[in-house]
């Protein structure tokens, strides 16, 4: 245990996902180390960060302005809807550059066991997208664990009557990995998802 200030700045930083107590120490005694000009740069831009970042108005995505630059793109296919979790999901996709299509960000996973239902997430905008003539295809992209499971499930049972063609990301295999170390649930998965090379 520290005194005052430090102490408070080591339990602020306790808080953030994924820092725990010797992360959060560690960071505070850098930011003490930090030049003065540093550490202001830093707390402008967390500020900077919480006044102009907001969540575009169709997607659902962070934005600076009213829509995000994904669905102000006129490239963009209208014609598939990614739907994911978080917005870090849509980094990661368009870091893979073959997806071409818009995306419609939840903001979460239902997680009953975390009071996330249905009413939490952004579900109704997206039923209200889907009304949408140009749209042949949701790919539903939720994280592969329980959650992404259900919550892919039930926006399937939701889609279904739309007459909509919904499709899963495949999962499996990781490149790189080998098979005796993969549990039976993702070789499960490899083996549906397998595809024909000649």
């Amino acid at each position: 245990m520290y005194e005052g200030i430090i102490q408070d700045l080591i339990d602020e930083l306790g808080r953030l996902p994924g820092v725990g107590p010797k992360s959060a120490q560690r960071i505070a005694f850098h930011i003490l180390a930090a030049e003065p000009a540093d550490v202001h740069r830093l707390a402008d831009t967390m500020r900077e960060v919480k006044d102009k970042v907001r969540f575009c108005t169709i997607c659902g995505n962070v934005a600076e302005e009213e829509q995000c630059r994904i669905c102000r793109d006129p490239r963009r296919d209208l014609t598939v809807l990614c739907v994911v979790e978080e917005s870090k999901d849509v980094v990661a996709i368009e870091k893979t550059r073959e997806f071409r299509g818009r995306y419609h960000v939840l903001g979460g996973a239902i997680s009953p066991i975390d009071g996330i239902g249905p009413d939490q997430l952004r579900i109704r905008e997206l039923l209200a997208r889907l009304a949408d003539d140009k749209l042949t295809e949701v790919i539903l992209a939720t994280d592969p664990n329980l959650e992404g499971e259900a919550t892919a499930t039930y926006l399937a049972r939701m889609i279904a009557p739309l007459g909509i063609a919904v499709s899963r990301l495949a999962s499996g295999l990781p490149v790189g990995g080998d098979l005796e170390y993969a549990d039976e649930v993702t070789l499960g998965r490899a083996f549906e998802g397998r595809r024909l090379l000649t």
